[in-house]
């Protein structure tokens, strides 16, 4: 990497408008196409589960209706609706109840007697126990299928334009934290005089007002985001009220009473902390500074950790103190290195200790990023193919790519730190003789002596950054910490992004367990093939499946099995299960018949819905010898 003197180049005014220019398009690019794409808040607690089954035809009226849910969910008297073919409550609009059992999440509610046959609707929306908001709907039929005049809102929990500002307000409080927490770290542990810096003033206090401003509106949009959807809606009081009562409510109201000891403890850093010249008292403040700042930015890390993926889920008591680790650990670098953007930059003082110092910091964060983003990945996702199968294992691995580059781009920074020396200003360039006569009449008019010692400092300034500017190495390592700004911004997204995507824990749990390989999809009768091994002696063999019609509706079923020899083969139970993932529907059971060696058949089964099915084989041919094994075909 080679540098130049900035006279060949543009000025040094110029130089940090144009940097700054371009990091503000970079993150204004980086948040457009990701909040372009994201369109709703993924479902964190998946529906794993109804009874009756989604499609489900039933003799008689059920008593109630049942719901299975991969994690906790809040709810409230609305949750879960059931609505008859002309569009009337057929619940007793109660509250649902908790039917819960150890890890089985159940909810339930009663259904009124005597209801008429006909196609019922089943709509429920709730709150996941990390913040989401997560809704859907599903049908089942008394006696036959029927018309219905039920229409169900197409806007999903958590969509339209209050989800799209909600999801702003999010991506931005995380920006708004590393400013601040890092700002703040990056000068009381790196460059203590960097507290008299305006500029770095600046950085911190806009960090302040920007995670602030972005609690107090994800506040105020909180009621509409999970409820009605409507702008209106944030100023209800009673939906306030109701908003405090929950989990990610509390987190935000504490998170203001946190930003008020933050104004406190800003106020202490670039005013009395700046403004003291005694060293010994300066290190004594330094230390009080640094564990009451502490205490505040783990509080405030903590705000995430307690409503968000982390306090949910397998180890949720070592999980949340884990994530204020990685989310302190984000913004010391990443807040460290906006702050040392600024200084390179802004600054004409920051010398190589400082630098060296945050290199030292920068380095610390990084172990401690690794050791808890490799339990945080493995509490998440828990297997190879939730890593590559699910959008949460592809995010992570888009992050772990970020972070590498990210180091890469780091190396070449400290080996310009290396480099870094600190050219002293000779005293005869910053200060100009003045004639006998001018200093004769300047002693005779103080406000004239006050504007002459301003301009010998504002040149003393500008000559102490021209000098610094000259030298290769800082122009260097300007640069180098710009890449790395660069992309920390598309990390700090990415990172962002994973907080409002489904878990591939999660997703494969509520998936039903490992994917399947896909089948040639074709409309008209389905025709799978498919060879299992149990294991046990005489356990290898094929199964043959035939669906016909192949549609929605009705359907016949057929299954042959061949043994190894390729003659019909008995085996002690057989098992099968339609799955549509893309639709959280299923497993819907079927139990088939023998109809002769070798053959099953099961009429009558209903397919609700056209899609690439997943169909689930369960082969048993001894007491302890059984395999499970599936294939996706497209039906409808």
């Amino acid at each position: 990497m080679s540098a130049t003197a900035p006279s060949a180049g543009p000025s040094p005014i110029r130089r940090p408008l144009a940097a700054a220019a371009l990091l503000a398009t970079l993150v204004g690019l980086v948040f457009g196409l990701l909040l372009a794409g994201a369109g709703p808040a993924s479902a964190h607690a998946a529906l794993t589960g109804s009874d009756p089954a989604d499609g489900a035809v039933v003799d008689t009226a059920p008593k109630e209706v049942t719901l299975s849910f991969s994690e906790a969910i809040a709810v409230g008297d609305d949750s879960i609706r059931v609505l008859d073919p002309s569009g009337k409550r057929a619940d007793t609009e109660a509250e649902p109840k908790d039917l819960s059992e150890g890890s089985t999440v159940r909810y339930g509610v009663a259904l009124h007697s005597g209801l008429p046959d006909g196609t019922y609707t089943v709509a429920w929306q709730a709150i996941s126990a990390d913040s989401h908001p997560i809704s859907g709907a599903f049908t089942f039929s008394i006696g036959a299928p029927s018309d219905t005049t039920v229409a169900l809102p197409s806007q999903e929990a958590g969509g339209g334009p209050v989800g799209v500002v909600y999801d702003i307000a999010r991506y931005t409080a995380y920006g708004g934290f590393v400013l601040l927490v890092g700002g703040s770290a990056f000068v009381l542990v790196c460059w203590r005089n960097g507290a008299t810096a305006l500029p770095m003033q600046r950085l911190v206090v806009r960090g302040w007002l920007t995670l602030t401003a972005a609690t107090l509106v994800m506040l105020l949009l909180r009621n509409p985001y999970t409820g009605s959807g409507k702008f209106a809606d944030a100023f209800d009081l009673a939906g306030l009220q109701s908003v405090l009562d929950t989990k990610p409510g509390a987190a935000l109201v504490s998170r203001l009473l946190l930003l008020g000891a933050a104004a406190l403890f800003i106020a202490v850093l670039f005013g009395t902390y700046a403004r003291r010249e005694d060293e010994r008292e300066k290190k004594d403040l330094t230390f009080g500074l640094a564990v009451g700042g502490g205490v505040v930015a783990t509080g405030i890390a903590a705000t995430w950790a307690m409503s968000e993926h982390a306090s949910t889920g397998i180890q949720a008591n070592i999980a949340m103190p884990v994530d204020v680790l990685h989310l302190l650990a984000v913004a010391a670098w990443l807040g460290g290195l906006a702050s040392l953007l600024v200084a390179l930059y802004r600054t004409p003082d920051i010398g190589s200790a400082a630098v060296r110092r945050f290199s030292t910091v920068a380095f610390s964060s990084v172990v401690v990023l690794a050791a808890t983003g490799i339990y945080q990945s493995w509490r998440q996702v828990g297997s190879w193919s939730a890593l590559t199968g699910t959008r949460y294992g592809q995010l992570l691995i888009l992050k772990v790519a970020l972070i590498a580059v990210l180091l890469a781009v780091a190396w070449f920074s400290r080996r310009w730190t290396g480099r870094l020396t600190d050219p002293a200003v000779a005293s005869e360039d910053t200060a100009e003789e003045e004639p006998e006569s001018e200093s004769e009449s300047v002693s005779a008019d103080p406000e004239r002596a006050a504007q002459l010692a301003r301009q010998r400092a504002a040149l003393t300034a500008t000559k102490k950054k021209r000098i610094r500017d000259a030298d290769p190495q800082r122009s260097g390592l300007r640069r180098s910490v710009l890449a790395e700004a660069a992309v920390a911004v598309v990390l700090l997204a990415v990172t962002t992004m994973l907080t409002s995507t489904e878990p591939g824990r999660t997703e494969e749990e509520a998936a039903g367990g490992t994917p399947s390989a896909s089948a040639p999809a074709a409309g008209g009768p389905v025709n799978l093939k498919m060879p299992f091994d149990t294991g046990g002696q005489n356990g290898k063999g094929t199964v043959r499946i035939d669906i016909e019609p192949g549609r929605t509706g009705s359907n016949d079923l057929h299954v042959w099995i061949d043994g190894s020899d390729g003659k019909p083969m008995d085996v002690p139970e057989l098992k099968l299960a339609l799955t549509l993932e893309s639709k959280d529907i299923g497993p819907l059971p079927v139990a088939p018949d023998r109809l002769a060696e070798g053959h099953w058949s099961a009429s009558a089964v209903q397919i609700p819905m056209a899609g690439d099915w997943k169909i689930d084989v369960t082969v048993r041919t001894s007491d302890i010898d059984q395999v499970t094994i599936d294939k996706n075909a497209k039906i409808g």
